[in-house]
């Protein structure tokens, strides 16, 4: 897909150095690098990783004890879903909404804070590539290394410009379609997302109290943002059996309360030039 890095591969049969998403017969998953002369051991046996060379994605293949498991092609989600949680991370369910309410798109450049475990990070560069940018701030420089190292193995590292910044203080960035803030105080950052947007442009905010929400939804009021609003996203599986159909006993609860919010001016506010 792009120029170098994992999601370069499109290839539906299985090399060397690839890496795969074993799914085991009991529903585990695993992603696991391919390698001659390699064995990957779990609770449920093992499996040689060298008989999967030269074989289709989706093969099947069976461990020692006889548990059998599906060598599956790994996603961005399967991706992004293993890296080391340095900081607590942007689940899946969250992810979704995210992207949609802030109209990511490909070209789209869009401002982040911050950077993290590099998850949203991640996301982002995908949805953006090949013709946009993300602009990655984090006031921790080993939380932007740790991002770098993960873009780069997935192909991604050239549509992020990763920046040691504080985004209270300063987006150096402007006339961007999104700023997507996952910061402890985002409404100390609203008036320079505010500047850092063109018309128009989204703000997302994602925040784990209802306290932050409440100040940063006054922040945006302020600046005479339109469209506020705030939801948080419940995600409950089924056990799915014949005539025992259920919801299961554990489900995904709280994880972030996510605000949004439109670029407008307040009444008598006049918008900045547009500089060509």
């Amino acid at each position: 897909m792009f120029k170098s890095g994992i999601l370069l591969e499109e290839a539906s049969m299985i090399s060397e150095g690839d890496k795969v998403l074993f799914i085991t017969q009991k529903g585990k998953k695993y992603l696991v690098e391919v390698k001659r002369g390699k064995q990957f051991h779990s609770s449920e046996g093992y499996v040689d990783l060298g008989e999967l060379i030269g074989k289709p994605y989706g093969t099947r293949i069976r461990t020692n004890t006889g548990s059998l498991w599906v060598a599956a092609k790994p996603t961005i989600l399967d991706h992004v879903l293993n890296f080391p949680r340095i900081t607590q991370i942007v689940y899946p369910k969250d992810l979704g909404y995210i992207i949609l309410m802030s109209g990511v798109r490909c070209g789209s450049r869009v401002v982040e804070g911050g950077t993290g475990t590099g998850v949203l990070t991640t996301m982002l560069a995908y949805y953006v590539a090949p013709q946009g940018k993300v602009y990655s701030y984090d006031v921790d420089e080993g939380h932007l290394e740790a991002a770098a190292k993960h873009l780069e193995e997935l192909g991604l590292r050239e549509f992020v410009e990763l920046k040691h910044g504080d985004l209270t203080e300063e987006i150096e960035e402007e006339s961007v379609d999104a700023v997507i803030l996952d910061i402890p105080t985002p409404w100390l950052a609203v008036a320079n997302a505010k500047k850092a947007l063109r018309d128009g442009g989204a703000l997302v905010s994602i925040s784990p109290t209802i306290e932050q929400v409440i100040e940063t939804v006054e922040a945006l009021r302020e600046e005479g943002f339109a469209e506020i609003a705030t939801v948080e996203i419940l995600l409950r599986t089924l056990r799915v059996r014949r005539g025992m159909t259920r919801p299961e006993h554990l489900m995904h609860a709280h994880t972030a309360y996510i605000t949004t919010a439109r670029k407008a001016y307040k009444e008598g506010e006049k918008p900045a030039e547009t500089k060509l």
